[in-house]
């Protein structure tokens, strides 16, 4: 599903909102919670899952066309734990 699907999906389901409110209310929570992660937050939504942000400590890599030695530099990766309630809808249980 895509932005902009999930936009209309929750349009359709809330039709006394403005679709204009919906596309505003769907991109302050993307945000917050981009925000959240660019702080080193970690952003928890009860039942569907925790983003957080681990770090990759730098490293020498290995170029696969060439074999050459690449030092890769320390980076931030936002990571997503799904939480037990979708991992239980997920298997059907």
């Amino acid at each position: 599903m895509t932005k902009s699907e999930l936009i209309l999906r929750i349009g359709e389901l809330n039709p006394h909102l403005y679709q204009r409110d919906v596309e505003r209310i769907v991109s302050t929570i993307f945000e917050e919670i981009t925000t959240a992660l660019a702080r080193g937050d970690r952003v928890e939504l009860r039942g569907f899952g925790a983003f957080s942000v681990k770090r990759r400590e730098a490293r020498v890599g290995r170029n696969p066309r060439t074999g050459a030695s690449v030092s890769v530099a320390r980076k931030s990766i936002p990571f997503f734990k799904t939480g037990k309630q979708l991992r239980d809808r997920l298997n059907g249980k």
